[in-house]
């Protein structure tokens, strides 16, 4: 199993924040929402487009390219054009950071 990797300050992020982050060797995104993190691999499935500045809302990131949504939960593809989901990382909040780890 991959080893936990720290990726920010627990005050790094507002509610509602990201930040671009590498999680084992792959580009993430690390999203604060709902006093929640996640972290999911920084790439639609549909056409690779990054989802960095994609909005997110109700817990669904979009793709600022073609449209494509995704769980930031699950990693479901939940909007066509993408039908495979993005990878998802395991998060944890430590006292001294959040941490991720890919499973």
């Amino acid at each position: 199993m991959a080893q936990w990797e720290r990726v920010a300050d627990r005050q790094e992020l507002i509610d509602g924040g990201r930040k671009s982050v590498v999680v084992d060797e792959t580009p993430a995104l690390l999203l604060h929402l709902a006093r929640s993190y996640f972290c999911i691999e920084d790439v639609c499935t549909h056409d690779g487009q990054p989802l960095t500045d994609g909005p997110v809302s109700e817990g669904q990131i979009t793709c600022p390219r073609h449209g494509a949504r995704f769980d930031v939960r699950t990693g479901a593809a939940t909007c066509m054009p993408a039908t495979e989901p993005i990878r998802t990382f395991a998060v944890e909040e430590r006292d001294d950071g959040i941490y991720a780890r890919a499973d």
